[in-house]
């Protein structure tokens, strides 16, 4: 399972990473140390809390968010496959995105939840990149 930094998971949640290293001080997501030291959060921990922080509202006010070329980076929050078709679910800071695509192109790439993936918008199309 994929693990996040501080920073990066601010990046995710669209907060400043000061934000996000004292959400995780007051116990709001999980932390473990990697042999370096330094604080990740897990990859399905991150993706529940990104959920939490969009349906409260608790990003930070100020935060501009911007869609610079139609891309949404973010992490995978669910997974549904059908035989045939497919439904991805990414948080993009307090954007929820989803997009239904074939069963194949979500195994090809890989996803599941607690990883990072772009969503990518073109008219009324959602490509999703894995990154």
């Amino acid at each position: 399972m994929q693990s996040y930094t501080i920073g990066q998971a601010a990046r995710l949640l669209g907060v400043s990473p000061d934000t996000a290293r004292r959400w995780a001080d007051a116990g709001r997501v999980a932390t473990h140390r990697d042999d370096s030291g330094r604080r990740l959060i897990d990859g399905r921990d991150l993706a529940a809390f990104s959920i939490e922080v969009a349906q409260g509202g608790t990003g930070e006010e100020d935060a501009s968010y911007t869609s610079a070329r139609n891309a949404f980076p973010g992490i995978v929050t669910a997974v549904k496959l059908g035989d045939v078709a497919a439904q991805v679910d990414i948080q993009a800071g307090p954007h929820r995105l989803v997009s239904l695509l074939t069963r194949e192109a979500v195994e090809e790439l890989g996803l599941e939840v607690g990883m990072q993936a772009t969503a990518r918008v073109k008219s009324t199309s959602v490509h999703i990149d894995r990154t």
